[in-house]
């Protein structure tokens, strides 16, 4: 059989579409009963960056991913992305269960497939994307086996490609490697980075973990205790690919310890 093509390369942006925000949150508001969650809330994302949201336990983070996912509705404001609605735009979401995101009836190449096939294309043309993903990628794993047959890493990694296969224009992750061992965490943060250098879809990432926020982003969202405001949007401007040494460079040492500092600043406040 014939080596599936290499995925197209996106002709670069113009300047004009390069300055303008991929994502444009406006006016966003969001209650569950008495509880205001966001009020008049308003956040930009620029096109083929990697947005990390952190913040005190129960201040949105998810919510508000979740919301510009579409997968809560909003109480009122509006999200646009480059000008377009959701239903105009093409995203991948990986979930934090990875063990019930995936079908466990179904091959781990099958899983990735999947959206493929609830997109009616045939399926020479499906596993024609799914090799070229693979290739692309440089993924090992046998996705000829079922998701139980695979670590919680693989799995998790499967889920990835999944978000990917239909080349998503956003990719949302909420705490994507929370259930992960440190091991297997640190090994799928470079996976992710991989990812995402190799394809600068604009990323969304959901994390309680800050070293984690830090290390992936190009800039760190800090929210405030509900209801949420940008408490800082901090700049991560330390070259990739970043490593174990990326950990102890005093720029990203300077950089997490000013997110932390803000962090305790806003846990603080009743």
């Amino acid at each position: 059989m014939d080596a599936a093509p290499a995925p197209a390369v996106a002709a670069a942006p113009s300047a004009a579409a390069a300055a303008a925000p991929h994502i444009t949150v406006r006016g966003l508001a969001k209650r569950f009963g008495e509880a205001v969650v966001y009020d008049r809330f308003d956040l930009d994302v620029a096109r083929g960056q990697f947005l990390s949201i952190f913040g005190p336990n129960g201040c949105g983070k998810s919510t508000l991913i979740n919301m510009v996912a579409g997968l809560v509705p909003v109480d009122g404001g509006e999200i646009r992305f480059g000008g377009k609605l959701l239903a105009e735009t093409k995203i991948g979401y990986v979930f934090q269960n990875y063990r019930e995101a995936l079908f466990p009836w179904l091959r781990s190449i099958d899983n990735i497939e999947y959206p493929l096939k609830l997109a009616k294309l045939p399926k020479a043309e499906r596993r024609a994307k799914v090799e070229a993903l693979v290739a692309h990628l440089g993924v090992k794993i046998d996705l000829h086996r079922y998701p139980y047959e695979l670590s919680g890493g693989q799995q998790q990694l499967v889920s990835i490609m999944r978000a990917l296969v239909v080349e998503p224009e956003v990719l949302f992750l909420d705490e994507p490697f929370s259930a992960l061992d440190y091991e297997m965490t640190l090994f799928m943060r470079d996976q992710l980075q991989a990812v995402f250098d190799e394809t600068r879809t604009t990323t969304i990432l959901v994390s309680h973990d800050l070293e984690e926020a830090v290390y992936l982003a190009d800039r760190v969202l800090l929210l405030s205790r509900r209801p949420a405001r940008i408490a800082d949007l901090v700049t991560m401007d330390l070259p990739r690919p970043r490593d174990a040494h990326t950990l102890t460079d005093a720029g990203f040492v300077r950089i997490k310890g000013h997110c932390l500092d803000v962090f305790q600043r806003e846990v603080r406040k009743t």
